[in-house]
């Protein structure tokens, strides 16, 4: 059976799998074995053995120059392992940059490294992993060597500064070799300058002719002095066009004159790989070569996929030991040099034109049962063969990638080149999921309903897509505000869980995370609070990156429950909860995280924090300008509401709280919180007895409203009736202390109007003490000018300070809004760091806070790293807390 929350079948994520649960591509991390005729070159391995010494050595030459051969020959000599990461389309993005480099880091070794967390997000990179990294590596006692091959294919300018970081801040803890085409742009100068950076150029990657000579006799060939002097020359010692020329003469009866022949007639080496080494091999391998260009990396049986042979392992293999421009790159896999790959498949156009997208599409299928789904869509789309490639997506249960980080951006770009002629359920589906991951819900609707018509029409099977009609309409129910539909959407997917293979959805814990998140949204909705806790607690469960958005999302929507239920400091703790999961998995701005701004802002309302919340509910604005569901409509809407109240701009708050929400049905909770705005507002501006009608309705049923509707008898002059409300407010319906402080000020007050001084004195100093654990101000600025008196008086307070909220130990002990406990910090905050925290906790980006202060941001993360140092913590989140704790904001 299948329990009400998800599938009973354990689930543990298996190892050596990337954050979505696809495998890591080992070939990555594999150090390129040298082909038999390589030749060892000690002159450059000696210079490699400087690395121990600087921290940065860089080997850039160009293409074909043997790079990465010379680096591999070296580092299999080593005898310390070594971290290897071979840069493919892995350096267009800053997020899978990162994740493949840690997973080359802890695949070498560095057990330490195994809990800093990894990126979520395709495009970006948290600052606060990477300042956890270097401070891993700079503590280790022996340095790790790092390799990154093919640099040169980083495109995001902002990786080459994320690891200029790193290397700076990991100290002797790291060792890094970048093996590049075109020089980094890190600060070599300053390397240069201080001596700690080796470089290997192309003028010293050259062969001499020495080495020239040893090359070519290992392919057999034995030329004169003045023959291998010309040959040097006239290729300026490059390594792949020795190479190139030794296989073309190795086969010529006068290798000598055919050499002389080459360099005079050849005019580029395009011509030179076409004529002279792809037309001299056999027409199978002719073939095979021409097929094969259309793939980044292959092996034997994708290759024989391709040819519709079964002989590629040895021919590859032969190609590879001959020097052929195919690289081993281990574990059976290869690649074609880049350039002898680009080559080749514009003669495959010339060749054989129309055959290319053949190739893609019987790639896709056999992708499609042995290798990343990433790869077998890639190659569906270059087929065009749509209806196949969002067949895969969906049959693999990956539609809730869409909305989940890693993938969301490729899988949309990737998408959105789809042409409205695909056909298909699945078509539709993957449709409907772009449309709401994005802006327009109205067009999601079709799309999902044309899938909902096709799958009903081809019976009970297809239980992957009926699986995502569920989670899509989970989703769209959840943003129309409908929470019937909602419950029965996720019946249907769980129940078609059960007829899904147990290692499918093992693969994809996002799915599970998604459907209750939006489950407990959508109860939440309906003032389900109880029921809403309970399935979004499954799904702040989770703990790897393919569940970060959905669980920052169900952290946040936790948080609203606290703040409804009267527990700001326990909604404050979700919400910060959620940021630092969003930071750990640098998630820079994810949709789930929509709620935590205006939670947060609603909590700094109720501790008089006027600005603070301001400056949240801007962010929020800005972040999202139109809130994503009505839950989120409605808590920003009441959050702005209550605001325009705490700063007396009553006909502002009136109209805020007028704003029409879109939903399907009512929300009981949106409804009272409204009233209890409207409420507030007719009170402070003298009209007690309409403040009373507004909350006739809500008394009883939610406890804020019942405190709120007793203040407003109060006001009336009717204490009697104001007791009485609050009589009849159940106990276990009374509410966390934002409301029952309120109930005490109100009995207190009452108390003072009845002429029972004792009794006010005893509620006003339980009030007051309540009021300080959770730092709450707001109900203390609202009570009455009578009550107010009290509260101010040296008596009260005197009782206050000797009371048990002061006592050492106290739980939950808050300090009063003066003290000041420097002596915790390492030293004094200066004041523009105290100015870079203010706007930290505004939840401002480093080049926000950088704009908003007219400094660099260079500046600011120094500002930032002082800081850390002086509060003793190494996060942003952290931060802002500790210098809350410590009355420095």
């Amino acid at each position: 059976m299948v329990s009400e929350h998800g599938s009973d079948r354990p689930r543990s994520p298996a190892a050596g799998t990337d954050p979505l649960g696809d495998p890591f591509l080992r070939t990555c991390f594999a150090v390129p074995v040298p082909p038999a005729a390589f030749l060892h070159r000690p002159r450059l391995t000696r210079r490699l053995g400087r690395v121990p010494d600087t921290p940065l050595t860089v080997v850039d030459g160009c293409a074909g120059a043997g790079k990465t051969l010379l680096v591999a020959d070296w580092a299999a000599r080593l005898e310390r392992p070594v971290a290897w990461f071979t840069v493919d389309s892995c350096g267009r993005a800053p997020g899978v940059f990162w994740a493949y480099l840690l997973e080359a880091l802890r695949a070498s070794g560095a057990e330490e490294l195994q809990d800093i967390g990894a990126p979520a997000d395709a495009g970006t990179v948290d600052h606060g992993l990477l300042t956890r990294l270097a401070a891993r590596l700079d503590a280790r006692d022996r340095p790790v060597t790092v390799v990154l091959d093919a640099y040169d294919r980083v495109t995001a300018l902002e990786i080459t500064d994320q690891l200029g970081f790193v290397l700076h801040h990991a100290g002797r803890g790291l060792r890094l070799v970048l093996v590049t085409r075109v020089e980094p742009t890190l600060p070599l100068h300053r390397c240069r300058a201080d001596g700690t950076l080796t470089e290997i150029r192309d003028a010293e990657l050259a062969f001499t002719p020495e080495e020239a000579a040893a090359l070519l006799e290992l392919h057999g060939l034995h030329l004169g002095h003045d023959a291998v002097r010309a040959l040097v020359a006239r290729t300026r010692g490059w390594a792949a066009g020795l190479r190139l020329c030794a296989l073309a003469a190795r086969q010529s009866g006068d290798p000598e004159k055919y050499l002389k022949e080459f360099e005079a007639g050849q005019s580029t080496i395009a011509d030179f790989l076409l004529a002279e080494v792809l037309e001299r091999q056999p027409p199978a391998t002719q073939d095979l070569l021409l097929r094969v260009s259309v793939l980044d990396r292959f092996c034997p049986d994708l290759a024989d996929a391709l040819t519709g042979r079964r002989d590629a392992g040895p021919v590859l293999a032969e190609l590879h030991r001959s020097n052929a421009f195919v690289e081993y790159l281990g574990h059976a896999w290869y690649r074609l040099h880049p350039l002898f790959a680009e080559i080749l498949k514009a003669h495959l156009r010339m060749r054989l034109p129309g055959l290319e997208s053949e190739l893609h599409r019987r790639a896709a299928r056999w992708l499609r049962h042995a290798g990343p789904l990433s790869d077998t869509l890639a190659h569906g789309a270059a087929a065009g063969d749509w209806e196949f490639t969002a067949r895969a997506l969906v049959d693999d249960l990956a539609l809730g990638q869409f909305f989940t980080g890693l993938r969301s951006g490729d899988l949309d770009a990737l998408f959105a080149r789809m042409p409205p002629g695909a056909t298909g359920p699945e078509a539709d589906l993957v449709r409907a999921a772009r449309e709401l991951a994005g802006p327009d819900r109205d067009r999601a609707c079709v799309h999902l309903e044309r899938a909902r018509r096709a799958s009903a029409r081809a019976g009970p099977g297809r239980a992957e897509v009926r699986l995502g009609c569920a989670l899509l309409d989970t989703l769209d129910a959840r943003l129309a505000g409908a929470p019937d539909r909602a419950e029965h959407a996720a019946r249907t997917a769980r129940e078609l869980w059960r007829d899904l293979p147990a290692a499918l959805l093992d693969r994809h814990p996002e799915l599970p995370a998604l459907l209750r998140t939006h489950l407990g949204a959508a109860r939440l909705w309906a003032g389900r609070f109880d029921d809403a806790r309970a399935v979004l607690s499954e799904a702040a469960a989770g703990r790897d990156a393919a569940t970060a958005p959905p669980r920052e999302e169900a952290l946040g929507l936790l948080a609203l429950i606290d703040l409804l239920t009267g527990w700001p400091t326990r909604a404050e703790r979700a919400a910060l909860a959620a940021l630092a999961d969003a930071e750990r998995f640098s998630l820079a701005e994810p949709a789930g995280l929509d709620l935590v701004h205006p939670v947060l802002a609603a909590v700094a309302v109720d501790r008089d924090e006027l600005d603070d919340a301001q400056a949240l509910l801007d962010r929020a604005a800005a972040v999202r300008p139109v809130p994503p569901d009505p839950v989120t409509a409605a808590c920003r809407v009441i959050a702005r509401a209550c605001l325009q109240l705490a700063r007396g701009r009553t006909e502002a708050a009136l109209e805020t709280a007028g704003t029409a929400v879109p939903a399907a049905v009512a929300s009981p909770w949106a409804e009272d919180r409204t009233a209890l705005v409207v409420s507030a507002a007719h009170l402070a501006e003298g009209r007690p007895e309409t403040a009373v009608e507004v909350l006739r309705d809500a008394v009883g049923r939610d406890a804020a409203c019942t405190v709120a509707a007793a203040r407003a008898h109060l006001a009336a002059g009717d204490p009697d009736a104001a007791l009485h409300l609050l009589d009849r407010l159940p106990a276990d319906r009374s509410g966390g202390p934002a409301v029952t402080v309120r109930a005490l000020l109100v009995r207190a007050e009452a108390a003072v109007l009845r002429g029972d001084p004792a009794t006010a004195h005893r509620l006003a100093v339980r009030a007051l003490a309540d009021a300080r654990r959770e730092r709450l101000r707001r109900p203390l600025l609202e009570a009455g000018p009578s009550l107010r008196r009290l509260l101010r008086s040296d008596v009260l307070q005197g009782a206050l300070r000797s009371g048990p909220a002061d006592r050492p130990g106290a739980r939950g002990r808050i300090p009063p809004r003066t003290a000041r406990q420097t002596a915790l910090v390492v030293e004094e905050l200066s004041g523009r760091e105290r100015d870079v925290l203010r706007r930290l906790a505004r939840m401002m980006s480093t080049e926000e806070i950088a704009a908003d202060l007219f400094v660099s941001v260079n500046t600011v993360k120094t500002h930032l790293k002082s800081a850390y140092r002086k509060l003793g913590v190494n996060r942003r989140s952290d931060a802002v807390h500790r210098a809350r704790e410590l009355r420095l904001l």
